[in-house]
């Protein structure tokens, strides 16, 4: 059924569930995971140097990814890590065009009121834009 999953991360608490239902997932169908982090380039401004601040911010991003790929090739999974740069749901959706990718895993935070209204939520954005189903995943699941 799934031959290929992407899984976008940022490492938090509400993306582990995500991590465990997609390792599952992909154990189960046999399935390529994608494990992906992207660096939200829209948090920075211009007229300051910020070269040094997204590197250590992609830095950040290789461990969180690093650390799920560990536990896929621990299950024998066949794994691929990504951290790039971007606006968050559009490199979502970029890399799962690109890599022909059956599904989407993500984890939801439980954003609400004024915070959701102001700073959206990427999971949503990728659910109203994403040409492949997604599978959200909730901190309770």
């Amino acid at each position: 059924m799934y031959d290929s999953i992407v899984l976008p991360t940022d490492g938090s608490e509400g993306t582990e569930n995500a991590v465990n239902h997609a390792l599952g997932l992909a154990e189960k169908f046999d399935a390529e995971l994608h494990v992906i982090n992207v660096v939200d380039v829209r948090n920075f401004y211009d007229g300051v140097n910020w070269e040094e601040v997204l590197e250590n911010v992609e830095l950040q991003g290789e461990v969180i990814v690093g650390d799920v790929v560990d536990r896929a090739e621990e299950k024998g999974l066949d794994v691929t890590e990504n951290v790039t740069r971007g606006i968050p749901h559009q490199e979502i959706n970029d890399y799962v065009e690109e890599k022909d990718a059956d599904l989407i895993v993500m984890g939801t935070h439980g954003r609400e009121g004024v915070e959701r209204l102001l700073l959206g939520s990427v999971t949503e954005k990728v659910l109203r834009t994403s040409e492949v189903p997604v599978l959200t995943v909730g901190l309770e699941d």
